[in-house]
């Protein structure tokens, strides 16, 4: 009689199949109840098992924690909801499904028991449809949390991949850096009418920023230019116009024309800008362009001839500090194709100096944003007219420090600035310093060729 009722009981309107729980636990003090309960569930094709007290169900939940746990709250002992908070700190690597049975109905007993750690509640006597539908709320939400378990553990991985090869890149941009640095041998060189210091402050591991010079008989060739956009794509497109620069021979060095006698002479600046223009759009497939100056400085007069692409406007400090802007600014390279040039010519005296510098030093931002602009950047070389050589840079960049707030520029600051002597100075022999900036020096001849790259990009040109 009693099996027959237990049945009727048990027997589902509807066949069900769950996926998420597949486990199950009675918990209850009451043989019958479990009874009914288990044989219930095994119906409904769940792997039941049964406790008779908390005590016991929270052994074997050590053991195994089940996916649904169906719980009387009164229970000699433990409680249900003692239980319930027992088995949450159990379960926190995954997530099991709690059901309270419980007489109560006052709404704050019912908020003890959420407190507690509950999913839902079944009222007693239990009613088989009731069960079976907060189990498949049960079930929809245990599906939703496993997926998202899931995907978050995709997400985990895909992250600790990227994470991988983040810190292998970064480790790659290391070692770059270290080469560019490696590089370097000169940033300070004076000759017998003049002196050229080298700049290069990099916001980052590598990149685009470029100062150098060469030298051809009597004239000194100077050039700075930064390339557009940042990160490893523009440090490649400097890369290769260090080599157009600064080649290991100067017959590779564009700017350079062999002569009859085997010397070398500067080829006039518009023109090595605008071939350099036409090889870059026809036969470097980039898409990057950069700004560019290129100047010659005749040593024994002073006398510059210099072309401007796009690059800031240079700076003649007078041997009195007056400032002159230099050059007519000009299309970048790589731009448009055909574009046009032009050299301007201009006259440095002994105590005169031109100071080319990229557009890292005027849009260097103070803690609230604001720029240092043209009128800070004329203030501060006024402001350091009487240092020479080597500290020069040395104090420009002390002073940019100073306006930002800090020594982390978001931008590259490259310069690069030739001092023409006065005359008592003509005669002293030639002397070099190696701060720690990359160059790359050529051959063992009287030409030489001396170039710099900074480890990251300029700002937008």
């Amino acid at each position: 009689m009693l099996q027959n009722k237990i049945e009727k009981i048990a027997r589902p309107k509807t066949p069900q199949r769950f996926r998420a729980i597949k486990t199950a636990m009675v918990v209850d003090d009451s043989a019958l109840q479990r009874r009914i309960l288990m044989a219930t569930l095994s119906r409904w094709g769940f792997d039941v098992q049964e406790a008779a007290s908390a005590e016991e169900a929270l052994a074997v939940c050590e053991q195994n924690l089940p996916d649904l746990i169906i719980s009387d709250w009164i229970m000699p002992g433990m409680s249900g909801l003692q239980f319930c908070e027992a088995f949450r700190k159990l379960s926190k690597g995954s997530y099991g499904y709690f059901i309270l049975l419980t007489a109560k109905s006052d709404k704050s007993e019912v908020v003890k028991g959420l407190d507690s750690g509950a999913d839902d509640f079944v009222s007693k006597p239990v009613n088989v449809d009731e069960l079976r539908a907060r189990i498949m709320a049960g079930e929809r939400i245990l599906t939703m949390q496993r997926e998202l378990s899931s995907k978050n553990r995709v997400i985990s991985e895909a992250l600790d991949a990227l994470q991988n090869v983040h810190d292998a890149l970064d480790r790659d941009l290391d070692e770059a850096r270290k080469f560019q640095k490696s590089l370097l041998q000169e940033a300070y060189c004076a000759f017998d009418a003049g002196a050229v210091s080298l700049m290069l402050r990099s916001s980052g591991h590598v990149g685009g920023d470029l100062v150098g010079y060469f030298t051809a008989g009597n004239s000194i060739g100077i050039y700075g230019l930064d390339v557009s956009g940042h990160g490893v794509s523009s440090a490649l497109m400097a890369a290769r116009l260090a080599g157009i620069f600064s080649a290991v021979a100067p017959e590779q060095n564009l700017a350079l024309a062999r002569q009859s006698d085997g010397t070398y002479k500067m080829r006039p600046p518009d023109q090595v800008i605008a071939e350099l223009n036409s090889l870059v759009l026809s036969d470097m497939e980039s898409e990057q362009y950069f700004t560019l100056f290129l100047a010659e400085i005749e040593l024994d007069t002073g006398r510059i001839r210099a072309t401007q692409a796009g690059h800031p406007h240079p700076f003649i400090q007078r041997r009195n500090s007056r400032l002159e802007n230099f050059g007519r600014g000009g299309l970048p390279v790589g731009l448009i194709a055909d574009a046009q040039y032009e050299t301007v010519a201009s006259q440095l005296y002994p105590g005169d100096r031109l100071i080319v510098l990229s557009d890292g030093v005027t849009e260097c931002p103070d803690p609230i944003g604001q720029m240092l602009d043209d009128n800070g950047l004329n203030q501060l070389l006024h402001d350091l007219h009487p240092i020479r050589g080597p500290l020069f840079f040395d104090a420009l960049t002390s002073r940019l420090e100073d306006h930002a707030g800090t020594a982390d520029f978001p931008d590259d600051v490259s310069g690069i600035c030739f001092e023409f002597q006065d005359l008592a100075a003509r005669n002293r022999s030639r002397k070099c310093r190696s701060p720690s900036l990359p160059s790359t020096e050529t051959a063992s001849s009287p030409d030489r060729t001396t170039v710099a790259w900074s480890g990251s990009i300029g700002g937008a040109i």
